[in-house]
């Protein structure tokens, strides 16, 4: 199991120097947790084959806190079936969801998927929230009863109340983000998807790191809102 922090951290310590791909023993399942490109998914995959052993892309969502309160992390995996089937019940044992996903690379493109998500939904609340308080509204009275209805999301129910605070100290970083979105963003000239929102949230959370941000969470699109 592995999960560093980008292409070039997850090379070195498998295909590197004194990577891990030389010590691995036939027919062993090497299972990679970092949020990376699908492209290094299937080397790996491909080199692994070649080894012997097989390879499980698996990035995962649910952050910090996540995995401090153990089973409480989704997993999006890519891989062969079989290979796939070996992994899951360990890594069910801190995973609320665990699914494969299709071939090698698999899981990183749906990983691509749940951060495009989020991006554009936590700007959306930044934006409500900054036009509640324009309003002259109780944001916490406002997000108590929008998020009965349609609005409702985790980012909703689980950051608004820090936000309107002016708190960005919770969980996942802005440059951590800004890491992903460059994955997102590199995909989609590749593919061919159209990611407005996404290059959009990608330059505000620029200026957020431009403001001294880059180690706030995510939801401190609101701070460049506020300025």
């Amino acid at each position: 199991m592995a999960c560093v922090g980008n292409d070039h951290d997850l090379r070195s310590i498998t295909i590197g120097g004194d990577g891990a791909f030389s010590a691995m023993k036939s027919g062993v399942i090497f299972v990679d947790h970092t949020t990376a490109s699908a492209e290094v998914a299937r080397e790996l995959d491909a080199e692994a084959t070649k080894l012997g052993f097989k390879f499980v892309d698996a990035p995962v969502s649910g952050g910090q806190a996540g995995a401090e309160n153990g089973g409480a992390l989704t997993v999006m995996c890519g891989g062969s079936e079989d290979a796939y089937a070996r992994a899951e019940p360990v890594i069910a044992a801190y995973a609320k969801m665990c699914k494969r996903l299709g071939a090698a690379g698999s899981g990183q493109l749906t990983k691509m998927v749940n951060q495009i998500c989020i991006a554009g939904l936590v700007e959306a609340l930044a934006e409500g929230i900054h036009f509640a308080k324009k309003a002259g509204l109780d944001v916490n009275a406002v997000v108590e009863t929008i998020s009965k209805g349609a609005a409702q999301s985790w980012q909703m129910d689980n950051r608004h109340k820090s936000m309107n605070e002016g708190k960005f100290d919770f969980g996942f970083a802005v440059e951590w983000m800004r890491k992903d979105l460059s994955i997102c963003l590199a995909e989609s000239r590749r593919n061919g998807a159209s990611l407005p929102v996404t290059a959009l949230a990608d330059a505000f959370y620029s200026e957020v790191e431009k403001m001294g941000g880059k180690r706030w969470d995510t939801s401190s699109l609101l701070a460049r809102l506020e300025r």
